[in-house]
């Protein structure tokens, strides 16, 4: 069954990528600076990230490429399970901080006597990985209970989307939120005992991440492959007739959308202790719709696509924002009108028409 998800050749492929990603951080330790086959620790943390980008963005195409559901504040649910984890990361410095406080920095600089009530336990890892599931899941749910039963589809969705990840950004800029403010959680230590900065943890995290991904990808089209999958395209593409045959979309799309949060979610949460920061900032619209253009790019709907999307468009902001800051927004714009007009299958969808063959056409 598992061979059937994907054709021969696109196993081979995730295979071969999969075993080359799997090979950098064994070279990063292998190896010293300075041989020619060693990865830096700045390039692992580099692909440890956009597999992270990756993640949130087949979580995005679940819901927009396979159910019509086009969301524009993702960006809230990454940051969610980012904050979760951050909180336990955030207890595990222990008096390692500027102040040498049992509170985080930021408490004692805001002459906070005690932890609010909401950190209670973020001291256990398993807690907060719970909460990592549990927090942008339950918001999901609630969220989209109200806005799928009330039948808000289309740019209409979008719009309260975004309104959504814009007051929670503006709520976590609050100092008096508990969440850090501005600067939000940075300056990790360690995380289950062992330190952050050491290259056998990275490599782990790394790892991690990578394994997580695959997994994610095999769920995902195992789901869409499904007769589950059959009925969320039926929502997607003619949802009022699927209504007339007896289907009740409500809970098939509150289901992809709730698990489309969860698993962003836990992007979130590999991102924060390799990328050593969270502020609200992650929860801004831009992010949120940069997400979309990942998938967008990639080629929504074919979950394949959007990794290759957040590659991409992420190996090109970091070129960008090194050699022309300025100009990396009026790239992504102009990128985006592009595929828009004449790439709306993404590269992906231009792989496929270059593989066909005249006798397929």
């Amino acid at each position: 069954m598992i061979a059937s998800l994907f054709s021969r050749p696109a196993w081979c492929a995730i295979v071969v990528c999969a075993l080359i990603a799997a090979l950098l951080p064994v070279l990063n330790l292998s190896f010293p600076d300075g041989h020619a086959l060693h990865i830096s620790a700045y390039a692992i943390a580099l692909v440890a990230k956009f597999m992270c980008y990756a993640l949130a963005a087949v979580a995005l195409d679940l819901v927009w490429g396979y159910a019509g559901i086009l969301s524009l504040g993702h960006g809230v649910f990454f940051a969610l399970g980012a904050y979760a984890h951050g909180m336990y990361l955030m207890r595990a410095i222990g008096r390692d901080g500027v102040y040498q406080s049992t509170l985080p920095d930021f408490m004692v600089f805001l002459d906070w006597k005690t932890y609010p009530w909401y950190w209670a336990m973020t001291d256990n890892f398993w807690y907060c990985m719970l909460l990592v599931v549990a927090v942008p899941g339950v918001l999901a749910f609630v969220f989209g209970y109200f806005a799928f039963r009330s039948r808000i589809k289309g740019v209409y969705f979008s719009i309260i989307t975004q309104a959504m990840t814009f007051a929670f950004m503006l709520l976590f800029f609050r100092n008096n939120t508990g969440f850090g403010g501005n600067n939000g959680f940075t300056d990790f230590k360690r995380i289950l005992g062992y330190s952050l900065t050491a290259p056998g943890t990275r490599a782990v995290l790394y790892l991690i991440t990578l394994v997580i991904l695959l997994a994610v990808l095999v769920l995902c089209r195992a789901i869409v492959r499904s007769k589950l999958g059959r009925v969320l395209q039926a929502v997607r593409d003619a949802e009022s007739r699927l209504m007339f045959i007896g289907y009740d979309p409500l809970w098939f799309k509150l289901f992809v959308w709730t698990l489309s949060a969860v698993l962003c979610g836990i992007a979130g949460a590999l991102y924060v202790p390799q990328v050593g920061i969270i502020n609200p900032s992650e929860m801004s619209p831009a992010n949120s719709i940069e997400m979309v253009i990942w998938a967008a790019v990639g080629g929504r709907g074919t979950l394949l696509g959007p990794i290759i999307g957040a590659f991409t468009v992420n190996g090109l902001k970091s070129w960008f924002t090194a050699a022309f800051p300025e100009l990396w927004l009026y790239a992504l714009g102009l990128l985006f009108i592009l595929v828009t007009l004449f790439m709306q299958t993404g590269v992906l969808g231009l792989f496929a028409k270059w593989k066909k063959t005249p006798e397929d056409a």
